[in-house]
């Protein structure tokens, strides 16, 4: 009993650190968006990826594009699959992109 606080905090601490590595951009940036466009080919959904580009201030597309680039190769080289829960995770942050 007595090592059942300490391990607990530090299962939640392990769990924590495991949740924020895979955070790799802010929303609102170029970056997350090219994310979220991978995220949604990955998952297998119909991307309007011109419609998202659109969106994207001028001046940050280049970084848009780059970071698109960069996600494609990677997520060809080892695709992933999701799960229904996330696939309309995924569809909801994609509608949100093309709406601004």
């Amino acid at each position: 009993m007595f090592f059942a606080k300490p391990c607990l905090a530090a299962l939640s601490l392990l769990a924590l650190a495991a949740c924020t590595s895979t955070i790799t951009a802010l929303p609102g940036t170029p970056e997350f968006a090219a994310a979220q466009v991978s995220r949604g080919y990955d998952c297998g959904l119909k991307v309007d990826r011109q419609g998202v580009l659109v969106r994207v201030a001028r001046e940050d597309r280049q970084r848009f594009l780059s970071t698109s680039a960069s996600l494609a190769v990677k997520s060809y080289k080892a695709p992933r699959r999701c799960e229904a829960a996330e696939r309309l995770a995924v569809q909801r942050e994609l509608a949100l992109l093309t709406r601004r």
